[in-house]
């Protein structure tokens, strides 16, 4: 039987990720905790709760604390990467299949990189259901654009080719950015299904400077199209 959540959570980043959420859902009303502001309402008869985290793992797990706190029993994730695998171009998305911190790193003291001493778990698995729901609708809008992979995060913006294929090569890593390991690993704490969807802005290889604001919009509205089609299967 298909889950069925009754109260979403959705985080964007930057207000790029979602300034069309406010033009779609009927808000109800709003509150403010540790300076962000969450917005509850409707969407597609679905009772949301949305916010803009900022950038970078720590806003992003308080955020995502404050939203379970708040009562959602799930959380998606939307917004902008950099492509990591080879086989990505701008535009294209990645749907999180787990995550993983790539600037966790404690290899010096006999850890792999990525794993966090003395926790069992480093790499957060997404929920099947809502990578199952995101495929879909990646396929419907999207044909041929999406890969389902592994999201590394890490308070870095990634502008070297050698990092790039580093992180595609030694961690398995299908796109980059700052936040989705902290909200997969608060999620998991708190026993709360989670899914992460970027779109790529940039290849994380330098040319950033040029791709990131002319592509941040579009690869914007590209992933909040994909979470208003699978809240409408939700």
């Amino acid at each position: 039987m298909k889950p069925s959540y009754s109260r979403i959570g959705i985080i964007g980043a930057m207000v790029e990720e979602i300034e069309l959420l406010h033009e779609h859902v009927e808000q109800s009303s709003t509150f403010v905790k540790a300076g962000i502001t969450y917005v509850e309402g409707t969407l597609h008869g679905r009772e949301v709760v949305f916010c803009k985290s900022g950038v970078g793992k720590v806003n992003a797990a308080v955020c995502t604390q404050i939203l379970i706190d708040a009562g959602v029993d799930c959380v998606l994730f939307t917004g902008v990467a950099g492509a990591l695998d080879p086989k990505l171009s701008i535009g294209d998305i990645v749907i999180s299949t787990s995550c993983l911190q790539h600037d966790m790193d404690c290899s010096p003291l006999g850890f792999a990189r990525g794993q966090i001493p003395f926790q069992e778990t480093s790499e957060f698995t997404a929920d099947p259901s809502l990578i199952d729901l995101a495929d879909k609708a990646c396929n419907l809008l999207f044909p041929g654009r999406g890969i389902k992979g592994k999201v590394l995060s890490g308070d870095q913006f990634i502008a070297s080719r050698d990092v790039v294929r580093q992180l595609h090569e030694d961690l398995n890593g299908a796109c980059t950015e700052m936040e989705g390991a902290a909200l997969a690993q608060v999620c998991a704490m708190n026993d709360v299904p989670y899914v992460v969807i970027r779109s790529m802005s940039d290849k994380a290889d330098g040319s950033a400077d040029v791709n990131f604001a002319e592509f941040t919009k579009e690869a914007s509205v590209n992933s909040h199209r994909i979470i208003d089609e699978m809240i409408q299967h939700m």
